[in-house]
């Protein structure tokens, strides 16, 4: 299994747009064949702030939902939305 902890920490301005394509992202992964779970939520102490939390069964099971238009139309905006540069720790358990 693969569990990846993806936070991005978004433009004040910015942070509404992202929660609309965090939600995107969401909705498509959850069904993806290999997807034990995917969640995300914000951070209670830094609201424009999202993190990740998600569980493969493999590394195909990743790249699947790396490959959706939703991740790549998101990632698309980083630049735009984004404060800092991502975070991301892939742990193989």
């Amino acid at each position: 299994m693969i569990v990846v902890r993806f936070k991005v920490r978004c433009r004040p301005e910015k942070s509404e747009q992202a929660l609309a394509l965090f939600r995107e992202i969401v909705a498509a992964s959850r069904p993806l064949k290999g997807v034990v779970s995917f969640d995300m939520g914000r951070d209670i102490t830094d609201l424009n702030t999202f993190i990740a939390t998600e569980v493969f069964e493999d590394r195909a099971a990743l790249d699947r939902q790396e490959s959706l238009a939703p991740v790549k139309k998101a990632m698309g905006l980083f630049d735009q939305l984004l404060a800092a540069a991502p975070e991301e720790t892939v742990f193989e358990v």
